[in-house]
């Protein structure tokens, strides 16, 4: 890849995490990551498997949030942070992969 296109691909990655607040429109919760008393009053009831699995992780930045800021800045600092471990977790490995060829 040109260096260019890692810069379009860059700056789309951080478009998308400034614009990841916009999950949390209009209820105030990201579609999909809803806690296991949510899904209760939506449903009305707790499927088994997810309450057997609710516990088993706990995310560094609960419910995006980051101590001291709003919830949007949260959100985009969650989304900038995650973005960057991804980016560096294949760069990494990239590299091992080719030095072993």
């Amino acid at each position: 890849m040109t260096v260019q296109l890692y810069k379009k691909l860059l700056f789309l990655l951080g478009l998308l995490a400034v614009l990841s607040p916009l999950g949390l429109l209009p209820e105030g919760d990201a579609w999909g990551e809803w806690s296991l008393e949510t899904i209760s009053k939506m449903i009305g009831y707790a499927p088994e498997g997810l309450k057997k699995f609710s516990d088993l992780w706990n995310a560094p930045f609960a419910d995006y949030t980051v101590k001291g800021t709003s919830d949007t800045i949260g959100y985009m600092l969650s989304a900038i942070i995650g973005s960057l471990l991804i980016i560096a977790f294949f760069y990494i490995a990239g590299k091992i992969i080719t030095k072993n060829r």
